[in-house]
């Protein structure tokens, strides 16, 4: 029988993974009157050599950028249930194992085979081109669909009963296309959809789901670069390959689910002698109505589907009280882009920063968690997620299939792509500011000499783009702790511009790859805030503050069980 060579000698004889100096020590973990001494000694143990030599391994092209459902991914899921074991956490998952399956389907459209054309009711057809006008993904799985469906403009397509707006009231949008902007109704009132602020009303996704919910055939996502936050071309970019999503998920079953370019909106809106800036601009008013356009869009949407599972794979160490409720889970994504064959050049996405880092960092926390001398005052959950780059579907799963009810976690905390680049002096903890918990951040990071920066583009939304927002929307409290931009022994503008250069040159390329100069004393000290915040998190109830838009779904999910 042919057999492999074991990863850790493997990896020994590979080029360019020669080990480096040790890094200057780290500095000590500062005591705080409500997290125990043996827990104090925990954090203080968490090694950045032992994160290096996660990210090493999983950054490496052996694992072939780690796709989910690939065979890279499969070898991530392997190498993460294995470490856990070792580290002394226990199995969580299906069946008394480390591994959650999570079904999916994948749908790339044959963009040579698709069509998509306005037929106005009076004056000639407009047909687009894909990719400079519009892009589309047909959710069901179809191999191929026809569609000639009447077009309702229905504004920003937000139904939000707590900021009394409803874009849908009085129409009937079941077999329709929805016509709808991106983001939210402009606002300076911080009670009127959070001011300049993103709720998840704002975000495509949402109108994804809000048209699945109401029956819509599919929908049409006006893009606009300054309310996206984002040009076309990350539109354009992230719909040419192939989009996953969970199978039987009720919320992905359009037809048709799309974006198109402002200009075709507008030129789509002259044809019936509209404006559409003038639309657009009435939609964000009180007293706007949706309406039928005199118009259909007559598609044909050709699909290559493709079934597969990729796991999550989850541990956890077993609190001092072992009753029901309060309780931690700590996340990152392992997944990453895979490969791409068609590229030139080096065609495997390593993800070295994105997200092998987050993996590193849970792996060595739940090291530390198991290795404590006194067990944790409640249990912790550790749960690497398959499939955010493909829209957070692991972590949705998890949220859908937690391993205990959602009402007995109190608290996630995740960790998505966080640079090796030194001490951080300051930390981006979004979101949690939002919970009860707030002040317990603010102490904590005072004591680790962590300045606690605000969101610099609250407009982009990204509360809503990682995988604690998949633990957020079940009820559960959540946030990410990521790096700020001052570091030691470097001037304020210097950490602003290693994120910046990292996002032009590195980020979903395949240059993020692992570096022998990495400084992970910047992960394993987040990884150490993250320890002592989840330490007392499992002493006291966390709570969303009151009116917060997860409040109403927490009660729900606290509610007894039936």
């Amino acid at each position: 029988m042919k057999r492999l060579l074991c990863p850790v000698l493997l990896l020994t004889a590979l080029p360019g993974l020669t080990l480096r100096a040790q890094a200057p020590p780290m500095p000590e973990v500062p005591a705080l009157s409500t997290v125990a001494a043996a827990a104090r000694q925990a954090a203080a143990g968490i090694d950045p050599e032992k994160i290096r030599a996660h990210v090493r391994f999983l950054s490496n092209d052996l694992l072939e950028g780690r796709g989910p459902g690939k065979r890279g991914g499969q070898l991530a899921a392997e190498y993460i249930a294995t470490q856990f074991a070792l580290a002394g956490a226990k199995p969580a998952g299906d069946n008394g194992t480390y591994f959650q399956a999570v079904p999916l389907m994948a749908v790339h459209t044959v963009v040579d085979e698709t069509s998509f054309t306005f037929v106005p009711a009076t004056g000639p057809p407009i047909q687009l081109q894909y990719g400079e006008d519009y892009v589309t993904k047909d959710q069901t799985g179809a191999p191929s669909v026809d569609l000639d469906t009447p077009i309702l403009f229905v504004g920003y397509g937000i139904d939000a009963p707590e900021y009394q707006w409803n874009d849908f009231q009085g129409v009937d949008v079941k077999g329709k296309i929805l016509l709808v902007i991106v983001n939210e109704p402009p606002s300076e009132d911080e009670h009127f959809f959070q001011g300049k602020a993103l709720t998840y009303y704002g975000r495509w996704s949402y109108k994804f789901e809000e048209a699945a919910r109401r029956g819509a055939a599919g929908i049409l996502v006006i893009h606009r670069t300054d309310l996206a936050s984002y040009g076309w071309d990350v539109v354009r970019n992230s719909e040419a390959t192939e989009a996953s999503y969970l199978r039987n998920d009720p919320l992905s079953v359009l037809r048709a689910a799309s974006w198109i370019q402002l200009d075709v909106a507008r030129k789509l809106f002259a044809a019936l002698g509209m404006n559409a800036d003038r639309m657009i601009e009435a939609a964000g008013k009180r007293g706007f109505r949706a309406m039928e356009l005199p118009v259909h869009l007559k598609a044909h949407i050709v699909s290559q589907v493709r079934t597969y599972d990729s796991d999550n794979v989850i541990a956890m160490v077993a609190g001092a009280d072992t009753k029901p409720g309060d309780n931690v889970l700590y996340t990152a994504h392992y997944d990453h882009l895979g490969i791409d064959p068609s590229a030139p050049g080096d065609q495997i996405f390593n993800g070295a920063v994105d997200n092998a880092t987050g993996c590193g960092i849970v792996l060595e926390m739940a090291r530390a968690y198991a290795s404590a001398k006194i067990p944790p005052p409640r249990s912790v959950y550790f749960a690497s997620v398959t499939a955010e780059e493909q829209g957070l579907l692991g972590s949705k799963y998890l949220g859908m299939h937690p391993p205990e009810p959602i009402r007995d976690l109190t608290l996630n905390i995740n960790f998505d792509e966080l640079l090796p680049i030194g001490l951080p002096r300051s930390v981006e903890v979004g979101g949690s500011e939002r919970t009860s918990f707030y002040p317990v951040v603010q102490k904590t990071a005072a004591a680790f000499d962590l300045r606690i920066e605000p969101d610099e583009s609250p407009m982009a939304g990204v509360y809503y783009r990682s995988d604690h927002f998949s633990l957020a929307r079940v009820g559960v409290p959540a946030f990410s702790i990521d790096e700020g931009s001052l570091f030691a022994g470097h001037p304020a503008e210097w950490g602003r511009q290693q994120k910046e250069e990292y996002d032009a040159q590195r980020y979903h390329r395949p240059t993020d790859e692992y570096r022998a100069d990495m400084d992970f004393r910047a992960d394993a000290r987040l990884a150490q805030f993250g320890f002592l915040l989840g330490w007392q998190a499992l002493l006291s109830p966390v709570t969303w503050n009151p009116g917060d838009e997860f409040e109403a779904v927490r009660k729900t999910s606290m509610s007894p069980a039936p």
